[in-house]
């Protein structure tokens, strides 16, 4: 049991709408196929990934002190090097502050939450910023519809402290799976060593979001629910003693899936119809909404859920 607690979060959603009707004829598909897919409308990006990030974490900040530490967890980057913190950095004005990135894919927020409060609990840091701020829209490839259907921008971020004397407020634990039987289910093929844009295999669509959905699924739906299980027993709880649960906007069938695990609709945060699938920002985002809407209160057990391209799974328990 980590002492720590989120002390502040920040959200943006980009002004400009696009809806699954206006996309169909793009992706070559009918509108009732796109809205069946489970994403209404997605928000696209004109900003830049480090202004969008400034505008979630200054909110997250509020009034108070800068941190002492800037996580990016993000998987669109501003480019390979330097490291997108940077860029964040500057877009808020700090010059001395360390930061860096923690690259989970779609579990990267959830990833450095986890490293976050280790963190906090060691004495290394007193309190960090994480921002997750994502421009997916660029890499979808209209040739494969499911996927680009699913792809939204946005970005949130999360200010980490000690917990206040006195406080219940504590990381409980984490739990974190992944099966390299799934790392080509989902990628993007480019930029890196195995397909480098200077290389003689080098195509277009390595620049873009690749998706076996059905594979994806199947390989989910036998990985998950043991894990769940496995993660609850630990804890010495059950799935009725989750206060809320927020997991990663992944897709409209995804999100369903939840409830055959036990979870009633109530309880469970869903934003993808609203803002689709915005990568490692989602989860973030997500709780924002939560807490906005003041579906969470101190003292509650609150529970986060995660998948990432690899395969790998993360879950995490919060006492709020």
């Amino acid at each position: 049991m980590l002492k720590i607690q989120i002390t502040g979060t920040g959200f943006h959603a980009p002004e400009k709408i696009e809806t699954a009707g206006e996309l169909a004829p793009r992706l070559g598909v009918s509108e009732e196929w796109a809205s069946g897919v489970g994403v209404a409308q997605r928000r696209i990006a004109e900003q830049t990934m480090p202004q969008m990030a400034a505008i979630a974490a200054r909110e997250a900040l509020g009034n108070g002190p800068p941190p002492d530490l800037l996580i990016n967890a993000s998987l669109t980057p501003v480019q390979l090097i330097p490291d997108s913190s940077v860029f964040i950095l500057d877009e808020l004005g700090y010059d001395d502050i360390p930061g860096y990135s923690i690259h989970a894919t779609c579990l990267s927020f959830l990833v450095a939450l986890n490293n976050a409060a280790s963190l906090i609990h060691s004495g290394a840091y007193k309190r960090i910023l994480i921002v997750s701020s994502e421009i997916g829209s660029v890499s979808r490839d209209f040739g494969q519809p499911e996927s680009a259907m699913l792809i939204g921008d946005g970005a949130a971020a999360a200010v980490v402290e000690p917990a206040m004397e006195g406080s219940d407020s504590a990381w409980l634990g984490f739990a974190m799976q992944t099966w390299p039987e799934g790392a080509f289910f989902t990628e993007i093929r480019g930029a890196g060593t195995r397909r480098h844009p200077n290389g003689p295999l080098a195509c277009r669509s390595d620049n873009l979001f690749q998706m076996e959905g059905a594979k994806v699924f199947r390989l989910s739906l036998q990985k998950i629910p043991p894990m769940f299980s496995e993660f609850l027993n630990r804890q010495g709880i059950g799935v009725d003693d989750i206060d809320l649960f927020i997991p990663h906007q992944a897709s409209g069938h995804g999100m369903k899936t939840y409830e055959r695990l036990g979870f009633p609709a109530a309880k469970i945060v869903n934003i993808i119809n609203e803002y689709g699938n915005c990568i490692a920002a989602s989860l973030p985002m997500a709780l924002d909404r939560a807490l906005k809407a003041q579906r969470i209160k101190r003292g509650d057990l609150v529970m986060f859920f995660g998948m990432g391209a690899g395969m790998s799974t993360a879950t995490a328990l919060m006492r709020w």
